[in-house]
């Protein structure tokens, strides 16, 4: 027979009773009529080794042999049941000794042969109960510091979805109070300004100048604002989907940085239900700050695209590549895009490019239908 398709137990390496699967399922196994078939074997097993006593007689002695039921008994049952062992094994030896013609010049020599054997086979009966007892202890701990790590480690991602979802609620909080409060605020200003400027025109050019240039410095502080707030606000990724809100970036991108900023859609599918678009988007917003500021790239590539089996972010820039201590350890940037990519069950990347420049790539599995 191939030993490659030997029945399990067959084979040198098969063997039963030296295999570490059947010593294992053998200490952990509290079926009773498992136990009951283990003490079976465990008699049986003497009774062979007794025999194997009698026939090679009396001058060779098998008493080392004996040890494997007596640890089998241990394992599989108890100690006790060990002990009971070992006391069957001395008497079974005793008797295919005197079955085989042993004769002794002292007649007490039987008997403190067997004590020694005895004395002999309880010190492993107690050794390999207690290293049984250790190995089982230390399973258990095994088992409840899984549980716990287990737990500890859902409740870590329970808090951190929390807390990415208490700064999100922040964020679009001051979102709204930059379009809603301070945004409208600016503007009454500039209209009180122009107002002024218009009642100055009649008596100083200068001074309707001066104020013309101040309602030009509002108004830039107003567009500033709305872009801020647009940034902060998560309801346009909603509402207008990934495709749009990433475009929008881009087009953002060019006027706050003064950057060429390019935004190629090679594909219209949707990254799935929940949060996959707004954390998407936050990879690219965070990937795109990180090329214009630390980067200092001068051109920046937003691209989407699919694959057979994923939909692939990429932001491509010229800048001045990875940085050294990011090489070392990454930066708490590249730590929160990675984390948001692991929460939608992406897979995230960022390498330096052979010419310059970075690439951050960023690929979610396409969402079954």
């Amino acid at each position: 027979m191939d030993p490659k398709h030997q029945p399990d137990g067959a084979g040198p390496r098969g063997l039963l009773f030296w295999r570490r699967d059947f010593w294992r399922q053998m200490i952990s196994n509290s079926d009773p009529g498992a136990k009951r078939w283990y003490m079976a074997a465990t008699f049986a097993l003497v009774a062979v080794i007794g025999f194997a006593d009698y026939i090679t007689g009396f001058e060779l002695s098998l008493l080392v042999f004996y040890l494997l039921p007596v640890c089998m008994a241990v394992a599989a049952v108890g100690w006790r049941f060990g002990v009971a062992t070992a006391v069957l094994s001395v008497a079974t030896w005793l008797v295919g000794d005197n079955l085989a013609g042993a004769h002794y010049a002292n007649p007490l020599a039987p008997g403190w042969n067997a004590l020694i054997a005895l004395c002999t086979y309880l010190v492993v009966v107690w050794l390999f109960a207690s290293l049984i007892a250790l190995q089982r202890e230390m399973e258990n701990r095994v088992r409840l510091r899984t549980a716990a790590l287990t737990d500890e480690i859902a409740e870590r991602v329970r808090l951190e979805k929390a807390i990415l979802g208490i700064a999100e609620r922040e964020r679009s909080a001051i979102g709204h109070d930059l379009h809603d409060g301070l945004s409208q605020h600016l503007t009454g200003t500039a209209l009180v300004a122009q107002a002024l400027g218009a009642k100055l025109a009649a008596r100083s050019e200068d001074d309707a100048a001066e104020i013309g240039r101040i309602v030009v410095l509002i108004e830039q502080g107003i567009e500033q604002t709305r872009r801020m707030a647009k940034g902060l606000l998560l309801a346009e990724v909603e509402r207008s989907g990934l495709v749009n809100a990433l475009n929008e970036l881009s087009l953002a991108t060019r006027t706050q940085y003064r950057v060429e900023c390019s935004f190629d859609s090679q594909t219209d599918a949707a990254p799935g239900e929940g949060d996959a678009a707004t954390h998407l988007y936050r990879i690219a917003e965070e990937a795109v700050r990180n090329a214009a500021r630390h980067g200092k790239a001068r051109r920046i590539g937003i691209r989407w695209s699919g694959e057979p089996e994923s939909l692939v972010l990429e932001v491509r820039d010229d800048g001045a590549g990875i940085p050294e201590a990011a090489r070392r350890g990454p930066g708490l940037g590249l730590r929160i895009m990675a984390h948001r990519a692991a929460m939608i069950g992406a897979s995230f990347g960022v390498e330096q490019l052979p010419g310059g420049g970075t690439s951050v790539v960023c690929r979610l599995p396409r969402p079954r239908p």
